[in-house]
Order: structure tokens, then C-alpha cells, then sequence
């Protein structure tokens, strides 16, 4: 799928030419900054990938995102809840893209019983080949619960938690890793990923990725990349590490990759309007330059999403839903600003081919 692939081969021979051990072998691989990665029993062909998104990680933008590169991609977070109670809209959440071969559902939830059965629910509608537990969301209504990133601040039931997930997958007898994305701390006053991350490695997590922000500051102000750093050192190739956070341009994936040392990197708002970012970040990696997108080969993607939302959810809701996408599409584009006045209030298909009519043909 990537060539990447034949460096891992590369390596691997190498390591079994000279009878290196496997810990031996993971330094070289990550060499390159754009490399394979293994998460427990899943193996990756590159390290470059879309976080789950509220609202926006559909599979209609992952599809999109697969195509632009994309190593490995998380659904939008599915309420372990509601997916108990056999809502509809989290079985729409889970649906895999048709080109996608392997991807993660992320579930949240504060309850271990609850978790425990909503794994099973995950293994029995999907083909996922990753489960995921969201201990970072900092929004209030899903923290009140007792999960997102209120499970950073109590560890013990984040243990738990956890604990829960690994044995519902085992239970079913499946063979998917479960891993865990966290937040730096709760506040300032309370930095509790060193405690989380042990934590979550010896109740069974295959990786961990950390948004370095703490739950007090959302998405305001800037994450903090020497947490990710000092994560990385704490870990020490026990498990891998992600990092998350202020990912905008391919340059930022570089630059957190070589100050961190993590093994991989999520790309969530810096994705939105640009599935095409992980392609230029794998170029930019491997060889110091990438290519800009032409804004028709945008366009295009945006109304290749739109078409695929449209399907699974009807031209109203689709085209309500496509406003902050398009708007996102067309950031850059001259005449950007006075389109997306007219975007907010676009209602159908029609309405958005007559907006970019001139960027179409």
C-alpha cells in the first residue's frame, strides 16, 4: 500500500540477517520519520493519522481521507450509552468507508459495565480493527458522566475502565488491540498524564495518545509538546505513543515528530477541508518538499464528501452539515471570504455548484 512497506522488509531482513532482536529493530525503522507502526496484533503501514472528530469523522471524510494518505483513521466518539441502548445514529457513526481496510471506534463512557457491553456491541456490528477509549473529550456533558477527560483525573477508574474494554474484546474472542487517548491533566494544578499513562499500560492499553492540553484549557491556547516529549521517555517503548495537538500543516507533524519522539501523529482540525494533508505530509517527510492541492482537486473532494453524505443522511441534513466543511474547503481560495457568506446559507446541491461555479470547470 505504502512504500514504507519495503523499508519494514528492508529492516526486518536486516535484523534477521544479523540476528538482532526486535527492540533492536524499532530504532532503525524510526529513523525515518514516516515509518510502520504496530499496535499489539495491528500493523500499520505508516504512522500518519486522522483523530476522531466530533461531527466531522464520518465516514464520508474518512473515505476522503484514506485516499489522502491517511494510515489509519478513528470514528467520531460513539457513546457506549447510547450504543447500549441500540441508538441508530452510533451504528451510523461505526460505519466503515468502502476503502477503508482498517480503522478505530472510539467509545466513551464512565460506566465499566456499560464499556464491557458496548465492546461487545462494537465487535458484533463492525469489522473495526481497533477499539478506542476517549479519556480527553473535555466537553461538560460528557465529562459530568465520569468519562472523557474526567478519567485523567481518576486513574484508578481509568484503570477500570480500560480493564473493562481489554476483557470485552477477549470475551468475544477477537484480536484487536485496545488503546486510550488522554489529556495532559485536568488543570494546571493537576498534570496527571504519568499517572494515567502507567495506568492505562498496566490495565492492558496497546497504545496511548495524548492531546497535551489539560481538560481547564479545551482547544484554547497552545498543548504543550514537552509533556508529549517527557511521555515518550516515561513509556520507553513499552507501548507507542501518538501524539495530538496543534497539527495544522504538514510542517507541524515534522516539527512534533523530530521535539517529541513520538511514534505517530493525529491530525484532527488541521484536517478538516484538507484529507489531502496526510499525502503532504508523507512527501514533505520523505523528501523536504510536498505538493499544494489545486483548489478544483479540493472542490471536488468536498463535493465527493458532500455526495456520500447526501446518501446516508438526505440532501437537507447533508447540506446543512456541509456548511462548516465547505467553509473549510474554501480557507485559501480568492474570494474565499464572500463565498463562505454564501455557503452559511447554502440549503442543496445546487446551491453549492452555483457558489464555486467559476472553480469548478
Amino acid at each position: 500500500m505504502f512504500s514504507s512497506g519495503k523499508t519494514a522488509a528492508k529492516f526486518s531482513n536486516f535484523q534477521k540477517n544479523n540476528h538482532l532482536p526486535k527492540q533492536t529493530l524499532d530504532p532503525l525503522i524510526k529513523m525515518n520519520l514516516y515509518h510502520p507502526v504496530q499496535i499489539g496484533s495491528l500493523s500499520l503501514d505508516g504512522n500518519l493519522f486522522l483523530a476522531p472528530v466530533a461531527g466531522y469523522s464520518d465516514r464520508a471524510f474518512r473515505g476522503l481521507c484514506v485516499r489522502g494518505g491517511s494510515n489509519f483513521e478513528y470514528t467520531e466518539m460513539v457513546s457506549a450509552e447510547a450504543l447500549t441502548r441500540r441508538n441508530q445514529n452510533t451504528q451510523e457513526i461505526m460505519k466503515a468507508a468502502p476503502n477503508e481496510e482498517k480503522y478505530a471506534v472510539q467509545i466513551f463512557g464512565g460506566t465499566p459495565e456499560v464499556m464491557y457491553n458496548a465492546t461487545g456491541l462494537v465487535l458484533e456490528q463492525t469489522k473495526c480493527s481497533c477499539i478506542d477509549i476517549n479519556a480527553g473529550c473535555p466537553v461538560p456533558k460528557v465529562v459530568k458522566t465520569g468519562a472523557g477527560s474526567s478519567l485523567t483525573r481518576d486513574v484508578d477508574r481509568l484503570g477500570v475502565i480500560i480493564e473493562s474494554v481489554v476483557k470485552g474484546v477477549k470475551d468475544k474472542g477477537a484480536d484487536i488491540p485496545v488503546t486510550v487517548k488522554i489529556r495532559s491533566g485536568w488543570d494546571q494544578l493537576s498534570i496527571t498524564f504519568r499517572e494515567a499513562a502507567e495506568t492505562a499500560i498496566a490495565a492492558g492499553a496497546a497504545a496511548i495518545t495524548m492531546h497535551p492540553r489539560t481538560r481547564a484549557q479545551g482547544y484554547e491556547g497552545r498543548s504543550n509538546w514537552d509533556y508529549l516529549k517527557e511521555l515518550v521517555e516515561l513509556v520507553k517503548g513499552r507501548v507507542p505513543v501518538f501524539g495530538s495537538g496543534d497539527i495544522f500543516f504538514p510542517e507541524d507533524a515534522k516539527k512534533m515528530l523530530e521535539y517529541t519522539g513520538v511514534d505517530g501523529v493525529m491530525f484532527a482540525r488541521g484536517a478538516m477541508g484538507k484529507p489531502f494533508i496526510f499525502r503532504q505530509t508523507r512527501q514533505l517527510l520523505e523528501t523536504g518538499t510536498y505538493d499544494e492541492i489545486p483548489v478544483k482537486e479540493r472542490l471536488d473532494a468536498g463535493f465527493e464528501e458532500l455526495s456520500v453524505l447526501i446518501e446516508d443522511r438526505g440532501e437537507q441534513a447533508a447540506c446543512k452539515d456541509m456548511r462548516k466543511r465547505f467553509c473549510a474547503y474554501s480557507k485559501g481560495i480568492e474570494g474565499g471570504a464572500a463565498m463562505r457568506l454564501e455557503i452559511v446559507h447554502a440549503e442543496t446541491r445546487a446551491d453549492y455548484e452555483k457558489i464555486f461555479e467559476n472553480y469548478l470547470k
